[in-house]
């Protein structure tokens, strides 16, 4: 018995180690990538005009998505363009790096795109998973009507089929996207 304690502290012990190295390490790898980030931030020149459209740009996507959301052909139609802009930004990045000096007071194009990966691409990815978002919540809730319908059908099929004189009173379908349940109450017709 004394063995088996000495060997699961000696685990426990091993184990602690082990937690207190990967936590270390990861706070020591977490700094330069922050201090990183924070240095790219601090080498563009946010009041370019070229910078202030891009952002407005985001941003008045992200306010037409947000205002449109109840209709889903055209959120499809932003959809598909926000990830055709993803798609492009390769060659985007190659356009732009070949004539900066005609927009940019430097030239933020690397060849591995990174810039125009942050600026472009990954708002127009944030953009792109709100649209699904609100598309798989729409489905839901179609589902969900769906579903009631299928009910109230078979409640006038099983009314028709009894060959009752009644009238359907009440159907209260519990709001579960799960699965609606109804209770059906009848009353006689006089």
């Amino acid at each position: 018995m004394e063995d088996l304690k000495s060997a699961l502290n000696d685990h426990m012990d091993l184990m602690t180690d082990m937690l207190e190295k990967i936590t270390t390490e990861f706070r020591s790898g977490f700094r330069p990538a922050l201090d990183n980030l924070i240095g790219f931030f601090h080498a563009i020149d946010w009041k370019e005009p070229w910078l202030i459209g891009l952002i407005s740009f985001h941003v008045l996507l992200l306010l037409t998505v947000i205002m449109t959301r109840r209709n889903l052909n055209f959120q499809m139609c932003l959809f598909l363009m926000a990830l055709t802009g993803v798609y492009l930004a390769e060659r985007i990045n190659t356009v732009l790096a070949n004539n900066w000096k005609n927009f940019a007071g430097q030239n933020y194009f690397d060849p591995h795109g990174i810039f125009l990966s942050v600026l472009w691409s990954g708002p127009l990815l944030l953009i792109a998973i709100i649209i699904l978002m609100n598309t798989l919540f729409s489905l839901c809730q179609l589902i969900v009507r769906w579903k009631r319908a299928e009910l109230r059908h078979k409640a006038r099929l099983f009314s028709q089929q009894a060959g009752l004189k009644s009238h359907l009173v009440w159907c209260a379908c519990l709001r579960d996207f799960t699965m609606p349940i109804c209770e059906i109450q009848w009353l006689p017709t006089l």
